[in-house]
């Protein structure tokens, strides 16, 4: 019998108790032997304990430990059993209660389990409890109850891809969920709401967690989601999106028609048994055809007297054809005459007098394009010819310091500049584009812009210009400030102290327009941000100010994917490497700080600078898009109607320039944009347009699809990059619009955006952007453009940037701060408390609680300085 030490069952003391009767009384026996008879009836032995609760399986979900519990009946005792050792008698919970229609006693027992316990087992076999229990009769134990730690990897091993389907065609979308414990259950979603094949027997979710389509339906086009989850978390798959189309058929042809005064007749034919669905093959062959009707005996007559009006025509025309022809060639005879006779001079009176005649010419030049650059006139032959004479009453052989050279002549000045007709903002959307053309927006601003071809043109300079929404500026003194462009998401801090005592600047901030300075991708590069300027260049700094630039990389990945680049413009024009990301040494002159949607480059160089990134193996990168649909302000005059798509950067700048650009074509934002990753795949970005009312509107666009190729879209360079669908209304009456356009990448994630819209209504405008009255202002100058007061910040400096031996100081503060990718830059600085702290206050723009710097130094035991944060500060 498994007896735990120090528990001795009731059975061996009742045993133990009727020896010590017998030593003490042995003559009772005998007396009891004479009245006693031979035998008593037995009393009904005790049964083995009986579990009526086991303990099960468990999860450890985070650091929250778990309950193991088990009941037995008849029990004088119940204890744990955990890995072959036995729980310690303390930690054990006990309840006993009394079974009412046994009499038995029924005794319950719980334990807790802690993830301390569970890591802290070394071996192969997870982590086990069982339950032993006893009674008179014995002992019971209960079945294992294993304690896991539970987790979900974030990684699916197999997404689904979106994909184009015939009407009626089986499809598989496969799923395999990420790795995790207790192993994750799947859902799949079409259009965010959750599958049911129980309800829609089209539906089939494989033991693998794979989802068939049976057969596809025309209202099976969707976005399709894989989603795991367990008792830890949650997990979605990249969307799917799924088209079914519909290819185009003929049906029947119609009679044929009369036959008509060509001996010909004909029939035609409409493809609409079905109609092209969803980019579905329109039909092929012709919709009309045409035969002789007399099966070629054809045979015209003419009417009596038809036949002699017919040939008195025919020789009239003749006539005059040759009554024309003869006109034309005595004119042209004497034209040649005249100028052979004007050709003729006298050579003497031209090499004497002190003037040609007026009919002269001088003689022919064979150059046929007499004023390409490439074929020059021969201007010595021809001074050579006309010397004085032309420009002088009289001159002798010896007057030549007062001859005019031919080449300053009035004759050889330059053509006058040719100004040239362009469309300006407000026309430009009558110019004639072809349709349907997928093209970057440089185009169109080149087309907008007016120039002029000679003298008058004045040529791009070198120097940058501010434009309105894109720049701003203000005069920084000592006491610092902070430049903003609102709505773009890029500013400059100057922290107090950066510009020397008694200095002032007219400091600036300038997002550079990508017809003027373009950060070229080399090879598999791709530009992450705008590309910014502040100046001026060559200002003398004291300490570094922190410029914030907006990204579109997308970082939320559990491994590193992305190789960063932080690049500036020298002053020739070329682009340098100024620091990699992770690879900073003693020498680089920047720190970046990385943050999910912006970046914060600390500097002690202004000028020109812009983010660039490219896949690190194996694992590709993805960019964050944004997909933007516009169409024309209502109301539409026009039969024609056209939606444009545009593909952008997921930065703030980016939606701005659009914004911009579509409001001076006159377009309106139809919705929000929808967000899109986009992989380092090489696979170009597909678009196409479904579902439009046949009856109402055609579209003109005869192919399937369209596509916006890769390296045009992950380059980052030809921004912005916009689709057009131009469609056509049967009528004017017609208003309303309902269709599909789907957007994805080929295999790989995309968005649908169901459009339904009154193109006579007219709609407020909509802007995803901040109202004006929400947004930062466009320059702070001085203690305004700081959270921290100057008197909080030298004394946080002066407790932290002494060296501690314990390792509470500046240090312990960056890893709190999450700014301790590279100490060693802040180590080289004066104080690198100031300087962490003017990372603070760049990377909590807008919302600077002072409460999560107090904590910060709450957790390094910093009370000194957390009395002067609550004294001076408003934390």
């Amino acid at each position: 019998i498994d007896i735990l030490p120090g528990v001795y069952p009731s059975l061996l003391q009742k045993q133990e108790q009727l020896k010590r009767s017998e030593l003490l009384c042995p003559s009772c026996q005998e007396g009891y032997a004479e009245v006693l008879p031979d035998s008593f009836p037995s009393a009904p032995a005790e049964p083995l304990p009986e579990f009526l609760l086991e303990p099960e399986d468990a999860f450890i979900v985070k650091n929250r430990p778990v309950q193991l519990r088990c009941r037995a009946s008849p029990a004088t005792q119940i204890y744990f059993k955990c890995n072959g050792e036995w729980v310690n008698q303390n930690d054990h919970i006990t309840r006993e209660s009394l079974d009412q229609i046994t009499g038995l006693v029924v005794r319950e027992v719980d334990i807790s389990v802690s993830r301390t316990q569970v890591e802290e087992l070394f071996g192969l076999e997870d982590y086990w409890c069982q339950c032993v229990a006893w009674s008179s009769a014995g002992t019971t134990k209960s079945n294992r109850a294993y304690v896991r730690i539970a987790y979900l990897r974030k990684n699916f091993e197999q997404e689904p891809l979106g994909r184009e389907v015939r009407l009626e065609q089986e499809v598989l979308l496969q799923c395999r969920p990420p790795e995790g414990m207790p192993a994750a259950e799947v859902d799949w979603l079409k259009n965010e709401d959750v599958i049911d094949p129980s309800q829609d027997s089209n539906f089939l979710i494989t033991i693998d967690h794979d989802l068939i389509i049976k057969q596809a339906r025309l209202s099976d086009t969707a976005n399709y989601t894989c989603v795991a989850r367990n008792v830890v978390a949650k997990r979605r798959s990249s969307t799917a999106t799924l088209i079914v189309y519909v290819d185009g058929g003929w049906t029947e042809w119609a009679k044929w028609s009369a036959c008509g005064t060509e001996c010909t007749h004909w029939r035609s034919r409409e493809c609409q048994a079905p109609p092209p669905i969803n980019g579905g093959k329109h039909c092929s062959g012709s919709m009309m055809e045409s035969k002789n009707c007399t099966e070629g005996l054809c045979a015209r007559t003419l009417a009596p007297g038809m036949g002699v009006a017919v040939y008195t025509g025919l020789v009239v025309a003749l006539l005059l054809s040759v009554i024309m022809v003869l006109c034309v060639g005595v004119l042209a005879y004497r034209r040649r005459c005249r100028h052979l006779h004007g050709d003729i001079t006298d050579s003497s009176s031209a090499l004497t007098a002190a003037f040609h005649p007026g009919n002269y010419k001088p003689p022919r030049q064979d150059n046929p394009h007499p004023l390409h650059p490439s074929a020059p006139p021969d201007l010595t032959a021809t001074a050579g010819a006309f010397r004085g004479p032309l420009f002088s009453l009289q001159q002798g052989v010896n007057d030549s310091p007062h001859k005019i050279p031919m080449t300053t002549s009035p004759l050889l000045d330059p053509l006058p500049s040719l100004k040239i007709k362009v469309y300006n903002s407000s026309t430009l959307s009558s110019l004639e584009l072809p349709a349907d053309m997928c093209i970057s927006d440089g185009e169109i601003l080149s087309l907008k812009s007016v120039g002029t071809v000679g003298r008058d043109r004045e040529y791009p300079s070198h120097t940058l210009s501010r434009e309105p929404g894109l720049s701003t500026s203000a005069t920084l003194g000592n006491l610092g400030g902070r430049l903003t462009i609102p709505n773009t998401g890029v500013s400059l801090l100057v922290p107090p102290g950066t510009i020397p005592q008694g200095k002032f600047y007219e400091m600036y901030l300038i997002i550079n327009k990508w017809d003027k300075t373009t950060l070229p991708s080399e090879g598999s590069q791709t530009v992450l941000s705008p590309v910014v300027s502040c100046g001026p260049s060559g200002m003398l700094l004291n300490r570094p100010v922190v410029l914030t630039l907006p990204h579109c990389a997308q970082l939320d990945t559990p491994t590193p994917d992305w190789t960063l680049t932080l690049k500036t413009q020298t002053h020739q024009g070329a682009w340098e490497e100024v620091l990699t990301v992770g690879e900073e040494t003693l020498s680089s002159p920047c720190y970046l700080q990385l943050e999910e949607e912006c970046c914060h480059v600390l500097m002690e160089q202004l000028g020109t600078y812009g983010l660039v990134g490219q896949s690190c193996p194996p694992q590709p990168a993805c960019k964050r898009l944004q997909l933007a649909l516009f169409a024309p302000r209502a109301p539409c005059l026009s039969l024609d109607y056209s939606l444009r798509i545009y593909c952008i950067h997921d930065t703030p700048h980016a939606l701005k320039e659009v914004l911009d650009l579509e409001r001076s074509l006159g377009g309106v934002l139809l919705e929000d944009p929808k967000p899109l990753l986009f992989k380092d795949s090489y696979h170009n970005l597909r678009l196409s347009i479904h579902d439009i009312p046949h009856s109402h509107w055609r579209s003109k666009l005869l192919a399937k699809y369209q596509e916006i190729p890769f390296y045009h879209i992950w380059s980052g360079s030809q921004r912005p990059l916009h689709c057009t669908f131009s469609l056509e209304r049967g009528s004017l009456a017609v208003s309303q619009l309902t269709c599909k356009i789907c957007v994805r990448q080929v295999e790989g994630e995309g968005q649908i955006f169901q459009l339904l819209t009154d193109i006579q209504e007219t709609l407020p405008p909509h802007s995803p952007l901040p109202s004006g009255g929400s947004c930062l202002p466009s320059s702070q100058v001085g203690p305004y453009a700081f959270r921290l007061p100057d008197s909080i910040r030298h004394k946080i400096c002066a407790s932290l940037d002494a060296p501690s031996a314990r390792g509470c100081d500046w240090r312990l503060l960056a890893r709190s701060l999450g700014f301790d990718r590279y100490l060693n830059y802040f180590a080289t600085k004066p104080s690198p408390t100031g300087v962490l702290l003017d990372l603070w206050e760049a990377c909590h723009q807008g919302d600077a609680d002072l409460v999560s710097l107090a904590t910060a130094l709450e957790e390094m035991g910093k009370s000194e300085v957390l009395v002067v944060m609550t004294t001076d500060g408003d934390c």
